[in-house]
C-alpha cells in the first residue's frame, strides 16, 4: 500500500498547468455532475470529461474551474478531449489496478488452461458416476 502513496499524484503539462489524480469519490461526483449536465446521449462523454477536468486540471497548483459547466465555457471540445485523454493515460500509469488488455487476456488464458487441465477426464458429479465400459474395445 505504501507504493501507492509514493507515486506522483500530479502530472506537469507545462506553462503552469498540471493534472492531478482524483479520489474515487471525486470521480463519482464528476460522473454524477456530467450526467446532470448532459442534455442528451451525444453530450454525455463531453460533459463527463468537462466535469472530470474541473476537478483535475490545475493552474499553478490551484483549481481553476469550479464546475464542468465552467470548463465547457472556457475550453473547446477538442481541448477537453485531449486533456481528458492525457488524464486517463496518467491515471492508468499511476493506478496499479488498471491492467492492460493484453495482460487481462493472458491471465484469462492461463486461468482457462489450469481449469481445463484440473478437470480433464473427470466425470461430473451432477451427471452421475461414469459407468464402466463393458465388452470389446475396453
Amino acid at each position: 500500500m505504501s507504493g501507492l502513496l509514493t507515486k506522483p499524484r500530479v502530472k506537469d503539462l507545462g506553462g503552469g498547468w498540471s493534472l492531478r489524480l482524483l479520489s474515487a469519490r471525486e470521480e463519482l461526483e464528476a460522473r454524477a455532475e456530467g450526467e446532470a449536465l448532459a442534455s442528451d446521449e451525444r453530450d454525455r462523454a463531453l460533459c463527463a470529461n468537462a466535469c472530470l477536468l474541473s476537478r483535475a486540471l490545475l493552474k499553478r497548483g490551484k483549481s481553476c474551474f469550479d464546475s464542468g459547466r465552467a470548463v465547457l465555457e472556457a475550453l473547446t471540445a477538442g481541448q477537453i478531449a485531449d486533456m481528458a485523454r492525457r488524464w486517463g493515460e496518467f491515471d492508468r500509469a499511476c493506478n496499479p489496478s488498471a491492467l492492460e488488455k493484453e495482460t487481462v487476456d493472458e491471465a484469462k488464458k492461463a486461468w482457462s488452461a489450469r481449469l481445463m487441465s484440473a478437470f480433464s477426464g473427470a466425470c461430473s458429479r451432477r451427471l452421475g458416476r461414469c459407468p464402466p465400459r463393458r465388452g470389446p474395445g475396453r
